[in-house]
């Protein structure tokens, strides 16, 4: 039996990673089908029906599955446009650290010297700010919207990747196929390229994983405080705060877009950890 069907066969016996795949197709189906599955306008008030409850009645077709926000808009709408937002940004956010984190964990780990000591001392200045407190004073400095976010989240988020990646390189490139390659006239790049990022690719994709399952957390509450995504797009950090001052009385309102953002984070770190049972041999069982 080939290396996919052994896989294959785990995932679909495994029960939570099979519930985390459901859940990030679910979300990435919103996302790329949102056009097709919401049933109204996202951004189209209807003020005769702010905060509606949640309910269908047969006899009046202006009733929303999910309710009405505080303009009478359609909380489920709402709900399949905003996983776009978040997971555009969570997915893009997480490239950029990774590029660039590997990037830099693998020079540092593999040459050493200098290159290794800027580094790791720009990762320990950067590591003693808190993050939410660092993105924040950006976002207040130079403004919100969904591309400074996206570069924010992404150019703060490179500090994992390269203490993980240099941590795995300096063992790797000690290794005897390393030194035979070295021996044999190998260019450092190539050794690099061909040889060690192989070694350390399955350590950087369980962490993307869940990288970006803390993006996506990270951009709901930078929105919830007003210094992220652009009030006038659906976003799930946006629909909360717009919720919030209706707890009491309309909880449906900050409840779903809740919701949504717990299963999404859920199914993320659910697949993210049977990625690591998969991709390392010592936690297979």
């Amino acid at each position: 039996m080939t290396r996919k069907r052994i896989s294959l066969k785990r995932l679909v016996t495994n029960v939570p990673a099979l519930i985390g795949l459901l859940l990030v197709l679910l979300a990435v189906g919103s996302a790329v089908f949102a056009a097709h599955l919401a049933p109204h306008d996202p951004v189209a008030a209807e003020l005769r029906l702010r905060l509606d409850p949640p309910g269908w009645d047969p006899a009046s077709k202006a009733k929303y599955l999910l309710g009405a926000d505080a303009v009478g808009r359609d909380m489920l709408t709402r709900i399949i446009y905003g996983s776009r937002i978040s997971l555009m940004i969570g997915i893009a956010s997480t490239a950029i650290s990774m590029v660039l984190g590997v990037t830099l964990g693998l020079l540092s780990g593999y040459f050493g010297g200098w290159i290794e000591s800027i580094v790791m001392r720009v990762a320990d200045v950067q590591l003693a700010f808190p993050f939410i407190l660092l993105a924040l004073v950006i976002m207040a400095i130079f403004g919100g919207g969904l591309t400074k976010l996206i570069l924010i989240l992404g150019l703060t988020g490179w500090v994992s990747y390269a203490r993980l990646v240099r941590s795995q390189v300096l063992s790797v490139r000690e290794l005897d196929f390393v030194q035979a390659a070295r021996s044999l006239g190998a260019k450092d790049l190539g050794i690099i390229w061909r040889h060690i990022l192989p070694n350390v690719i399955s350590s950087v994709i369980v962490l993307s994983t869940l990288q970006v399952a803390t993006n996506i957390l990270t951009e709901a509450g930078l929105t919830f405080l007003g210094l992220g995504v652009d009030p006038s797009i659906p976003s799930w950090g946006g629909m909360l705060a717009d919720g919030r001052n209706y707890i009491t009385n309309a909880w449906w309102v900050a409840t779903f877009p809740g919701f949504a953002i717990m299963l999404t984070v859920l199914g993320v770190n659910l697949l993210g950890d049977w990625l690591r049972d998969e991709l390392d041999p010592q936690l297979r069982v």
